[in-house]
C-alpha cells in the first residue's frame, strides 16, 4: 500500500533538491535543442533507474538497528544540507549534439546524460536515506520519481521562465532547511529511541 504522507514528504524535498542541480540545467540545454518528448522519455528513464537503485540501497540500510539507521540517515540529511548551501553556482552543461534528431538518438543522449550526472549525486544519496527512515519502498520511489520527473519536465520545457520568477539560491535554502530539519528529526529520533 502507498502512503501519499511519505510520497509527498519525499515528493517536496527531493522536488526541492533537484531544482537547482546541474541536471536541470542540462535538461534545459537539451530541451532547447531537441523535442522535449524525446529528451523526456530518456532522461525520466535514467531517473527512474537511479531511483530504484536508491531504493534497493536504502532497503539494505532498514535490516539494521532503528537507532543506527535514524542516526546514520540524520548525519547524512545534515550533510546534504550542508553540501547544499556551500554548493557553488553551476554554469549550463556542455552538452553534444547528436547528428539526427531520431527518437533513439535524442532519448539515448538524454538516458545517458543523466545516468553518468546523476550517479551518487546528492538526490539519489536522498532517495536511499528516506527509504532506510520510512521503510516504504514503493512510497519513497514514487514520490523521488516523481520529483525527478517534474525537475526535468520543467528544466525541459520552462526552466529559463522559473528561473526568472524563482531565485535559485531560495530553492536551494529551501531545500537546505528542509532536509537540516530531517537530519536533526533522525538524529533526535535516534538518541531518544
Amino acid at each position: 500500500m502507498i502512503s501519499l504522507t511519505v510520497t509527498a514528504v519525499v515528493f517536496g524535498v527531493v522536488f526541492l533538491a533537484e531544482l537547482p542541480d546541474k541536471t536541470a540545467l542540462a535538461g534545459l540545454v537539451l530541451g532547447t535543442r531537441y523535442r522535449a518528448s524525446y529528451v523526456f522519455a530518456g532522461v525520466a528513464a535514467a531517473f527512474a533507474l537511479h531511483v530504484a537503485l536508491a531504493v534497493a540501497a536504502g532497503s539494505v540500510l532498514t535490516l539494521l538497528p532503528q537507532q543506527i539507521v535514524h542516526a546514520l540517515t540524520g548525519v547524512l540529511f545534515l550533510g546534504g544540507a550542508a553540501m547544499l548551501l556551500m554548493k557553488k553556482d553551476e554554469g549550463e552543461e556542455e552538452v553534444r549534439r547528436p547528428e539526427d534528431q531520431s527518437f533513439w538518438k535524442v532519448s539515448g543522449a538524454g538516458f545517458m546524460l543523466i545516468l553518468v550526472a546523476e550517479f551518487g549525486d546528492l538526490t539519489q544519496i536522498m532517495t536511499a536515506n528516506l527509504a532506510a527512515r520510512y521503510d516504504d519502498p514503493l512510497s519513497v520511489g514514487l514520490g523521488a520519481v516523481l520529483a525527478l520527473w517534474a525537475v526535468a519536465g520543467l528544466g525541459i520545457v520552462g526552466g529559463k521562465a522559473l528561473m526568472k520568477r524563482v531565485p535559485l539560491k531560495l530553492i536551494t535554502q529551501i531545500a537546505a532547511l528542509l532536509m537540516l530539519g530531517l537530519g536533526v528529526w533522525s538524529l533526535w529520533e535516534a538518541v531518544t529511541g
